[in-house]
């Protein structure tokens, strides 16, 4: 994979932890205004997680890498994001994936001791074209 950089949020954590992942998915924008992307297709999404908190767990970890993996990547690898339930009534465009990957991340962050915060959600769906999802303030734990 190549090496990203991306936008930096400005934060006053002791830690900040970034991962980046990729999974495939399809979707389609079931609206007359949204052209070719009314058809479904498939991206390779290119996703970076930046976590930021003060405390480490028992392990020394804000949270596991895998555990992140494993709640974005098996949710959504190889799956159509229309059939997911949070884009029932939602497009599931990059938009919205940005901000429902963040709900996903920082609902298990808050079950955490040591309490890190999703500060940002970076979605990548082409080369050219990425999505940052950063919460309001009161979002955050």
């Amino acid at each position: 994979m190549m090496q990203q950089f991306y936008p930096q949020v400005q934060h006053n954590y002791r830690f900040e932890l970034n991962k980046d992942m990729h999974f495939s998915a399809a979707h389609f924008i079931p609206n007359e205004n949204a052209g070719k992307c009314q058809v479904m297709h498939g991206h390779t999404y290119f996703i970076n997680v930046t976590i930021g908190g003060n405390e480490l767990d028992e392990l020394g970890f804000l949270i596991d890498f895998k555990q992140l993996k494993d709640l974005i990547h098996k949710k959504y690898d190889h799956s159509v994001l229309n059939d997911h339930p949070e884009f029932q009534q939602l497009y599931p465009t990059t938009e919205r994936l940005a901000e429902q990957i963040w709900t996903s991340i920082q609902s298990v962050l808050r079950t955490k001791d040591n309490r890190p915060d999703c500060l940002q959600v970076i979605v990548r769906e082409t080369p050219t074209s990425y999505v940052v999802y950063r919460p309001r303030q009161e979002e955050l734990a």
